[in-house]
């Protein structure tokens, strides 16, 4: 240990193997046994058995009567405190219900966190296409309707880090090429909306809107997804930027201004 209280060696601080613990779960993998965590983490048997008994002490983590872990309520009922997550929300909901019931369509919520982004609400209506998303789950910037509208808006260096990058291609129409990419981020700033069509399922498609804070700085991007060929993205467009816009209003941004960046 060091002088700071911090245990050293070649599976790091404590804290850092306890983040490892909890980054091993996820959509696919939200149970898993004790051997299970510590081959994911690369930590040894003791010290995930260690770590794991720690986290369900203090709730992060539970253990069933299967002896399989699980995300503890504890930890969401933290991460329930984010306000960039939380407040959105709160907010966003009745607008998004309005929009997913006028529809039958989903409508989502989403927010950009580095170079990905994270859905903090989908509303789904009687008749929504099947869609990949989840709260709280992670999907790239490239390929969804918010994903579009985020990175449109995103500082210029993550824009590079992205396009720069490996983009994932879902679907045969997913748009993989730098330069269209950025021709399509272009059009999101000068028509104000996104449109992304089969690009993540082929049977999808989904049109996005910024969402704006009281400083007039895109904090989020809300879309609806629908059937595709049920309805003519442009036709969706001022639906999907007046939901924004209330939204936008309901968080004490400033009138409309132009949408060119």
């Amino acid at each position: 240990m060091t002088g700071r209280g911090r245990h050293t060696g070649r599976t790091g601080p404590v804290v850092r193997r306890a983040l490892r613990l909890l980054d091993a779960f996820s959509a696919r993998r939200p149970e898993l046994t004790l051997s299970e965590l510590a081959r994911h983490t690369g930590l040894p048997l003791a010290t995930a058995h260690r770590l794991v008994t720690e986290l369900c002490a203090w709730g992060a983590v539970e253990r069933g009567a299967d002896g399989r872990y699980r995300v503890g309520l504890r930890l969401w009922e933290l991460g329930a405190l984010a306000p960039r997550g939380q407040g959105l929300r709160e907010r966003a909901l009745p607008f998004l219900e309005d929009l997913a019931q006028i529809t039958g369509e989903n409508a989502q919520l989403a927010v950009r966190e580095g170079s990905e982004l994270v859905f903090i609400e989908r509303v789904a209506g009687p008749s929504a296409v099947p869609v990949l998303t989840r709260v709280g789950g992670r999907f790239a910037l490239t390929a969804t309707g918010v994903g579009l509208v985020l990175l449109a808006h995103a500082p210029a260096e993550v824009q590079e880090d992205v396009l720069g990058g490996p983009i994932d291609r879902y679907t045969s129409r997913t748009v993989t090429d730098p330069a269209r990419l950025r021709h399509l981020l272009a059009a999101v700033r000068s028509t104000g909306f996104s449109i992304s069509d089969r690009q993540v399922t082929l049977d999808a498609l989904s049109v996005g809107a910024p969402v704006r804070d009281r400083h007039g700085q895109v904090v989020a991007a809300v879309s609806l997804v629908v059937h595709h060929g049920s309805a003519a993205p442009h036709a969706l467009a001022p639906l999907v930027r007046t939901s924004a816009r209330a939204i936008s209003r309901a968080l004490g941004a400033p009138p409309d201004r132009p949408t060119t960046r």
